[in-house]
């Protein structure tokens, strides 16, 4: 049995990395995809004909879950597309990390902006929609930062810890209408992003993690998959550390 079939998910920031894992296991369980990209139409159109390929319907669009009208015209446009929306994973995010003494205003808003408002954004766009048809499950990605912190990356660690402060909200907002909000904290996943650092560096962090290996994408995406699906029914209101034991 596919454990989203029939369901229709948006996935910002889903064209790679953690939201591109996303897709593919969403999609893998029978779930439609409607996600966000920024800059990367190659890798988004590849994304979009690969999961067609798998029998369902799934289609990108070029959006910024920062801005406040966008993110409202795009969950417009899914919902006049697809009909419905069952799922909404708010992924899209960045890092601009630097010491306090020499962060500059614009890279603390930004990643403020792209990291907690673009969740804000997404969630009162979607509401209605889901307060109409009385469900819904919203998965928000947040990180072991937020909840630990992280010496260079104030901007992305208080942007992180929002959206934990955010969701939890949400869920004693939402929950009498029957639908749930729920937060995943990644540790030290590899994506593209963090094939560009150092060997060394890579394996010093994965020696000090417990399960002695950093995170794959699809731990990640299962981690998803589970609070999308029903399997998780009675869940609202938690954050799920998806970190090999970082957080203990």
């Amino acid at each position: 049995m596919k454990l989203l079939e029939g369901k229709t998910a948006i996935i910002t920031g889903g064209s790679r990395g953690i939201g591109k894992g996303i897709a593919e296991i969403f999609a893998k369980n029978g779930a439609n995809i409607a996600f966000t990209y920024s800059s990367s139409v190659e890798s988004a159109l590849a994304l979009e004909q690969e999961l067609n390929q798998l029998g369902i319907k799934a289609k990108g669009y070029q959006s910024n879950a920062a801005d406040f009208n966008e993110a409202q015209t795009f969950v417009d446009a899914v919902l006049a597309e697809f009909g419905n929306v069952d799922i909404l994973i708010n992924n899209a995010g960045i890092t601009k990390d630097n010491l306090l003494m020499r962060m500059s205003e614009e890279d603390f808003d930004k990643v403020i902006d792209v990291n907690l408002k673009s969740v804000f954004n997404m969630t009162k766009a979607i509401q209605r929609s889901f307060l109409k048809q009385r469900s819904g499950s919203i998965i928000n990605m947040s990180s072991v930062v937020g909840v630990k912190g992280n010496a260079g990356q104030t901007n992305y660690a208080a942007s992180k810890a929002g959206v934990i402060g955010f969701s939890k909200s949400v869920a004693l907002e939402l929950g009498s209408r029957n639908i749930r909000c729920n937060v995943i904290a990644p540790g030290f996943i590899e994506t593209e992003m963090t094939a560009k650092l150092n060997e060394e560096v890579v394996k010093g962090w994965a020696d000090s993690i417990p399960l002695k290996r950093g995170g794959t994408t699809d731990d990640v995406a299962n981690a998803c998959l589970f609070l999308a699906s029903d399997l998780s029914g009675y869940i609202t209101g938690q954050v799920l550390n998806v970190c090999g034991g970082m957080l203990t």
